[in-house]
């Protein structure tokens, strides 16, 4: 269950530079760690989708990237091409369109991915060769790791470590349960 004592706390706290999915002042998060290329986070998609539009306001929803390369090596390249389409504010565009392509994510299909969004292509190159894109997913990494996160999908409601299934209903009742601690 969420929220008992003991359990891992987030240690990087939703902040303005998250890729959230309602304001980060709602009275429930919910934060994952994910890699683009696991079945597993591909698998919590529609329960996801069906927390934010049963909670809407009420739920700030941020994906954090975790890619595990040593088994997904497509993860990485995956995660920094939605960071650089995230830089131009089109995140959650590129985040469900990965996944949609998720047993191919070589570069010319990210790149085709990319062009297909509303963004500068100029600014999407230059910020993955840059490494603007990679310190983003570097930034998640750490986060991850100093809380505990070993492998994806994790979650942490209200900041704190979920341990339960990842269906709709245990997750709902998990945000339900516990209260937002604000720092």
């Amino acid at each position: 269950m969420s929220g008992k004592k003991g359990l891992p706390k987030l240690v990087l706290p939703v902040e303005a530079r998250d890729n959230c999915l309602g304001p980060p002042s709602a009275r429930y998060s919910l934060v994952e760690y994910g890699d683009y290329t696991s079945l597993h986070c591909q698998n919590v998609l529609g329960p996801v989708n069906e927390l934010v539009r049963e909670l809407q306001d009420d739920l700030c929803f941020v994906f954090r990237n975790y890619p595990q390369p040593a088994i997904h090596p497509r993860s990485r390249p995956a995660a920094e091409a939605a960071e650089a389409a995230g830089l131009q504010g089109k995140f959650w565009l590129m985040h469900d369109r990965i996944f949609a392509h998720q047993d191919n994510l070589s570069d010319a299909v990210l790149r085709e991915i990319a062009r297909g969004l509303p963004i500068e292509m100029e600014d999407f190159d230059r910020d993955l060769s840059s490494g603007t894109a990679a310190r983003r997913v570097d930034e998640d990494l750490e986060s991850g790791n100093e809380a505990g996160v070993g492998d994806t999908p994790t979650f942490f409601v209200n900041g704190t470590l979920h341990v339960g299934q990842y269906e709709f209903i245990p997750l709902l009742k998990a945000l339900k349960q516990s209260e937002r601690k604000r720092p």
